[in-house]
């Protein structure tokens, strides 16, 4: 039976443009699906309800309704919702490259302390100010995690930013806060004595960086770890992104309410700005 990102891939070009718009939301925000009921889901892609309802019939579904506990249902069972058995075998540059990248998000999934997992989902929820720090090739990560945070939560701040210096951003943080400090190797020596800082200042924190930087954890509050290794010379990233992605949709489940209010609001502002474009 095909999954419903694959019904869409397969009819998308016989789809009517509004249909489209539809599907590229989905595609788009797959992963959060679930949470949108057939009103919000026309709404965030601006088309009508009986486009949404017309779209869903054309791919074999009852109602919206009937894919959502399709979807729900296949979550729930552990089955992978993307098809595997094209996955890259051999001895190719390629093949090794898939290999890796499998071997690094299996290690940090595997790694992830529960308990700890949710202490730090509920202190990003919780913060006055959540504000991501990250330099270097660590600034791409912290940017896109704020990215996403961003629109879970208000006051989610990114420093430092291009030419400016700590100090100013630092100095009036404190207890009712929380920092995210990302830090992969090489980094900058001043990240301890940001830590060191932080720890003074009684600013909980949370630290992202590769498995290999263990003098750092104990100045930390939390610590996830995500391998960088890679078959050549550059690091890999994607495992980090992967984790900002667990983190944000961790947090937005975790304040459904609250953050589906704040999606609505930014959707809303995309419309009256027209930031975005329109398909």
């Amino acid at each position: 039976m095909k999954q419903i990102d694959e019904r869409l891939r397969s009819e998308y070009p016989q789809l009517a443009p509004q249909e489209q718009r539809v599907a590229d939301f989905i595609f788009d925000h797959f992963d959060d699906l679930i949470s949108y009921n057939s009103t919000e889901l026309a709404r965030l892609s601006g088309v009508s309800k009986a486009t949404v309802s017309r779209l869903f019939k054309r791919l074999g579904y009852a109602s919206y309704r009937a894919m959502r506990d399709e979807l729900r249902t296949l979550r729930q069972s552990g089955m992978p919702l993307t098809d595997s058995r094209d996955a890259v075998q051999g001895n190719t540059l390629l093949a090794r490259h898939y290999q890796q990248e499998m071997a690094n998000l299996t290690h940090w999934v595997q790694q992830i302390d529960a308990a700890q997992f949710g202490a730090v989902i509920a202190a990003m929820g919780q913060s006055r100010r959540l504000v991501l720090l990250g330099m270097r090739n660590s600034y791409p990560v912290a940017m896109h995690l704020r990215q996403q945070l961003m629109q879970v939560r208000e006051q989610v701040l990114l420093i430092p930013q291009p030419g400016q210096t700590l100090a100013e951003d630092l100095v009036d943080l404190g207890p009712q806060d929380m920092v995210v400090i990302v830090a992969f190797r090489r980094r900058p020596r001043l990240v301890q004595e940001v830590l060191q800082q932080l720890q003074i200042r009684q600013v909980p924190t949370l630290l992202i960086c590769e498995p290999q930087a263990q003098a750092l954890l104990p100045l930390a509050n939390w610590h996830l770890l995500t391998p960088l290794d890679s078959v050549s010379a550059f690091d890999s990233y994607s495992s980090a992104m992967s984790l900002a992605s667990l983190l944000s949709n961790a947090l937005l489940h975790d304040r459904l309410s609250q953050g589906r209010h704040r999606i609505r609001q930014v959707a809303n502002l995309f419309s009256d700005l027209e930031e975005l474009e329109q398909r």
